[in-house]
């Protein structure tokens, strides 16, 4: 699952704020790859994409 939100910092620059439920997350830094649930924050571009229940 997906949720989203747009919130905006103390400047009233806008960020998104995600929260990902049983995801692939690539992060350069992250030694796993499948989470069970993780938290994003960004102000850049993030993409996401549901497998179908057949390719999981």
């Amino acid at each position: 699952s997906v949720n989203k939100e747009i919130r905006n910092d103390e400047g009233g620059h806008p960020y998104i704020y995600l929260e990902l439920e049983d995801a692939w997350v690539w992060d350069m830094y992250r030694p796993a790859r499948f989470v069970s649930s993780v938290r994003v924050v960004t102000f850049k571009d993030v993409n996401i994409e549901e497998l179908a229940g057949k390719d999981i």
